[in-house]
């Protein structure tokens, strides 16, 4: 799945502060993990990029565009829908502004609000958090899965 993602959007739908100094590492480290878990392809779209810095930064399955001082995340994926042509139904824009959801439904892409997805990425979390729970083995398990096994070489 493809989604493109208006960043400040999501960041407190998923309980990050947008006045953090961190706050958008801290949600790229959350679409990346969703990314890894999901086999997702994300573009994030944020707001007020500080100059100097690259506009855009790609990590794993996870680009970041960083929209300069003027512009406007939400202008920028309407751009990218737009430059996607037919391509864009195979995407999903994430977002709970009304102006970009509208602009996804007009490119024929899919639509999710940011509480939505954040939704996603908690259950992908979680699942991955009960499977790494039931995938380790305790002490007493290890050895008796070895005398199991042994008993089988004789």
């Amino acid at each position: 799945m493809r989604y493109l993602v208006d960043g400040h959007n999501l960041i407190p739908k998923l309980g990050l502060r947008l006045d953090a100094l961190d706050d958008e590492d801290a949600l790229l480290a959350r679409l990346q993990q969703f990314c890894r878990l999901r086999r997702a392809q994300i573009e994030v779209y944020f707001d007020g990029a500080l100059p100097g810095f690259p506009p855009t930064r790609k990590s794993g399955a996870v680009t970041a565009h960083f929209v300069r001082q003027g512009a406007s995340a939400d202008a920028a994926i309407e751009v990218r829908l737009d430059r996607l042509g037919k391509q864009a139904r195979n995407w999903t824009v994430v977002s709970s502004d009304r102006r970009v959801q509208n602009a996804a439904r007009a490119a024929h892409a899919g639509v999710l609000t940011s509480e939505e997805f954040a939704r996603q990425i908690s259950l992908a979390a979680q699942q991955a958090a009960v499977f790494q729970r039931e995938a380790s083995l305790g002490p007493e398990e290890v050895e008796e899965w070895l005398k199991e096994f042994n008993s089988r070489k004789e």
